[in-house]
């Protein structure tokens, strides 16, 4: 890391540890405060570099852990960028500090539809309800075109804002390298009144896993 690189990041990481008692509480403010202590965050943290965004995992209980993830958002230009930030980030009480989107452990959740839904702003998603449908992959067999199609999709909402929470959703369930190494193109779609040929958004791992291992064997 260069040294305008590191003060950078030393600015930022001040910045956290001065204001963090009120990013902790972003979850029980409303929705207008919790918009613009965002916006904040996200001024300070593309002061650093401009590839970099964050979620934040808040705890179930209070006074526990809650986990700032710094992330790329699957753009390999920057994953360096995500690991300085990283490995300078201080140890605060009640925080837990990330690098990349890491898959989800138990897909059990999804399958047995426990999982908490995502909140961003005025969009909610469960992973859960949401399905999938291939609709292409490249020469190799390596990077796939897909549908997502969602319960409470509107396509007269803004798709840029629908988009990105996919791809947070996408991330958190497989981890951010495999959506990077693995989609190519996702479109988003309503659910059509008939679902029965739509596969569970959780199962496109093993979807894409048993397809490249059939593939390879052409």
């Amino acid at each position: 890391m260069n040294h305008l690189s590191q003060n950078k990041a030393k600015t930022f990481w001040n910045w956290f540890q001065d204001n963090q008692q009120t990013i902790y509480n972003l979850q029980t403010v409303t929705s207008k405060n919790r918009q613009y202590i965002s916006f904040w965050i996200t001024k300070h943290l593309n002061y650093y570099s401009t590839g970099v965004d964050f979620v934040i995992a808040f705890p179930n209980k209070p006074n526990t852990v809650a986990t700032l993830t710094i992330t790329a958002n699957g753009n390999p230009d920057y994953f360096k960028a995500v690991t300085n930030l990283i490995d300078q980030a201080p140890k605060i009480k009640n925080w837990a500090f990330e690098a990349f989107i890491q898959p989800t452990e138990d897909l059990e959740l999804f399958s047995e539809e426990r999982d908490h839904p995502f909140i961003f702003q005025d969009i909610t998603i469960k992973a859960s309800q949401a399905k999938f449908l291939p609709i292409g992959c490249n020469e190799t067999g390596d990077k796939f075109d897909i549908i997502v199609y969602l319960k409470n999709y509107n396509i007269h909402c803004n798709t840029h804002n629908w988009k990105e929470a996919l791809y947070i959703i996408l991330q958190s369930l497989f981890g951010e390298k495999f959506v990077y190494q693995r989609l190519n193109f996702v479109q988003l779609a309503q659910y059509p009144d008939d679902d029965s040929e739509l596969i569970k958004l959780y199962l496109l791992e093993n979807y894409i896993d048993h397809f490249r291992s059939e593939f390879s064997k052409e």
